[in-house]
């Protein structure tokens, strides 16, 4: 690992290994660029990512990508109703000695994708957020560390709901960022056709290291934050609060619930992430601003009366702003 004069040149550093990543994962992904930078904001911030989007829009493919780039190692679980947590963490077997064994599971990975995460029950959601949280699997008794860095990947369909465990509150409250995934434009499918449609072999360069993203994950944490943008981010996630001091009419109208101090947490990392993929060396409202939506979308909740005006969770997010 390259040691850096100073904290400027490693942001600069950062900024720089961003947009080499970018252009890799372009050889493949067409357009998404808002989902691909979230996703690499959430891994460079050591936090969690939840897609939400309709089947086919390559949500799988963008988190092969950005593992082969990113030299990580890669699980994609597929959510069923029969799953099991062991089918997550592993489990003991009794070996040819007699002896228990662990057998580690598919989160022994750097990147795991969880796919459509609801289509299982509470208790095999709960193993997978647990090892979100903790970064460790216990079983047997037995703790056994998760390999680093971690990032969890967890993919919902929006349309189909039948047969679903839709995460609760508590739970969704574990992902940095909620994204939503939307159509390409005309002109970005016709180049998807295109690409997949023909014999074309597309090499990708691997841009870091994990002792590399490891440590650009704590330089992320290193960097300065001025209080009049820590009080802004502070701010913005206390005014989605119904019912005290500092919210809005909107909000004490239309929200039955708001976002909890990790909203904050969040808002904070995320603002000096964006900052330094953009060479920034400290964020400023602009970049707070900039990830709000995505931190704050899963964890405010709506009342009646916002559903039956047919006012968006994104609608009033875009009003606090």
């Amino acid at each position: 690992m390259k040691q850096f004069g100073s904290e400027t040149e490693a942001v600069d550093a950062l900024a720089e290994s961003y947009r080499e990543i970018r252009q890799e994962i372009g050889k493949i992904i067409i357009g998404q660029d808002d989902v691909v930078k979230s996703v690499l904001i959430s891994i460079f911030s050591n936090g969690h990512c939840l897609l939400v989007g309709v089947p086919g829009l390559a949500k799988t493919l963008l988190v092969h990508t950005i593992a082969q780039v990113l030299d990580l190692s890669y699980n994609r679980i597929q959510f069923t109703p029969d799953l099991m947590p062991s089918d997550i963490t592993g489990s003991e077997i009794l070996g040819e000695d007699r002896a228990f064994k662990f057998i580690p599971g598919p989160v022994f990975s750097n990147i795991i994708l969880a796919d459509e995460i609801n289509r299982t029950p509470p208790k095999t959601q709960a193993a997978l957020l647990e090892s979100m949280q903790e970064k460790i699997v216990t079983v047997g008794g037995q703790t056994h560390h998760l390999p680093q860095p971690f990032f969890v990947l967890a993919t919902q369909n929006p349309i189909e709901q039948e047969g679903t465990y839709p995460l609760p509150e508590a739970q969704l409250d574990r992902f940095m960022f909620n994204v939503m995934l939307t159509y390409p434009s005309f002109q970005e499918e016709l180049q998807v056709v295109k690409n997949t449609t023909s014999n074309r072999n597309v090499e990708l360069k691997k841009v870091l290291t994990t002792d590399q993203i490891r440590y650009f994950q704590q330089l992320v944490r290193t960097i300065p934050v001025t209080d009049n943008v820590l009080e802004y981010a502070v701010s913005l996630a206390a005014k989605t609060r119904p019912g005290t001091s500092e919210a809005t009419d909107d909000v004490n109208k239309f929200l039955s619930w708001g976002a909890g101090p990790r909203a904050s947490q969040f808002l904070v990392l995320g603002a000096k992430c964006h900052a330094a993929i953009n060479g920034k060396y400290s964020p400023d409202k602009e970049d707070v601003q900039a990830v709000a939506e995505p931190i704050l979308r899963h964890r405010i909740v709506r009342n009646y009366k916002a559903e039956a005006e047919g006012i968006s969770v994104e609608n009033l997010i875009r009003r606090l702003l």
